[in-house]
């Protein structure tokens, strides 16, 4: 079984179809080639200076760069292209009133590097015990992905697995992209980095997200504090955690965190609410029998 594969012009209905039914799939094509080689000129001098990991799940033949969004203006427009953000709503959206950024990791696998173990990320939200996906990941492909050169290796159909089942080799695939192309998969499938046997590190983003009222796994706000997240995206800055969840998860001063972005903001803010419609409605009802009785 190999990974299925879709163009950049596939229906968002029949990709999320795909993606559900086999936890995984290829859109190719989603960064124009300028777009990539823009990317990679801002990550090369930061990558060409940074330190191979030190465990064996990060790797040690393997360089991770965080907190893409400042390193690179590509990255911020690869976590709000429209087909991305409209499979993760498809997937997240039934278990939270709005999503968010997870994590953003920059992954460079040099020669040399073995297979990674085989593993769900769903695994860093043990303790959640709501039904349906906690994420979803994104890998933007930057260089050539393929079985030599450490493209990520994933197992098609195990979301529907029980915790018990273990793969056969023949169960697991690796996903075959040239530079612009994405592989989507999701938080309860089983996946892991590919084995380096080319002469070339291979190179590729990923952007995860969540469902809105987890806890990130990369620590956003530290990560863009407000001096620098007032220079994102508003669709960005929401993304991040600048925003609120309803009912009131994410409050700065009882109130909106975009708030902080104000020059010379006050710190006496007023308190207000952020309650989901049905909260609202409630409340609403009680005011009336109260301007009754």
């Amino acid at each position: 079984m190999s990974v299925k594969t879709l163009s950049a012009a596939a229906q968002t209905p029949l990709i999320l179809e795909v993606l559900k039914q086999e936890g995984c799939v290829v859109i190719e094509g989603l960064l124009v080639p300028d777009e990539v080689d823009r990317y990679r000129k801002d990550l090369d001098p930061i990558l060409a200076e940074s330190l191979f990991g030190d465990g064996l799940f990060v790797g040690k033949r393997t360089k991770r760069l965080g907190g893409l969004f400042s390193k690179s203006k590509i990255a911020q427009r690869a976590a709000l292209d429209p087909t991305i953000l409209e499979l993760v709503q498809g997937v997240l959206g039934e278990n939270c009133e709005r999503f968010q950024v997870n994590l953003t990791q920059a992954v460079e696998i040099h020669p040399g590097e073995p297979d990674q173990y085989l593993h769900a990320d769903e695994g860093l939200f043990d303790y959640c015990k709501t039904d349906g996906e906690r994420m979803i990941n994104v890998m933007w492909a930057l260089t050539s992905f393929d079985e030599e050169t450490g493209g990520t290796r994933v197992v098609p159909g195990s979301h529907h697995w029980s915790p018990e089942r273990q793969p056969q080799d023949s169960e697991i695939e690796t996903a075959v992209m040239e530079p612009g192309s994405v592989l989507i998969w999701l938080g309860s499938l089983l996946h892991a980095g590919g084995a380096n046997r080319s002469g070339q590190p291979r190179l590729g983003t990923i952007i995860s997200y969540n469902l809105g009222w987890l806890r990130q796994a990369e620590n956003q706000s530290l990560t863009y504090p407000p001096q620098l997240a007032r220079e994102f995206p508003e669709e960005l800055q929401d993304l991040i955690g600048y925003s609120v969840h309803r009912p009131n998860v994410g409050l700065v001063e009882n109130n909106d965190p975009k708030r902080l972005f104000a020059e010379g903001s006050s710190t006496i803010i007023q308190p207000r609410d952020f309650l989901t419609e049905e909260g609202e409605a409630i409340l609403s009802s009680l005011e009336v029998e109260d301007a009754i009785t």
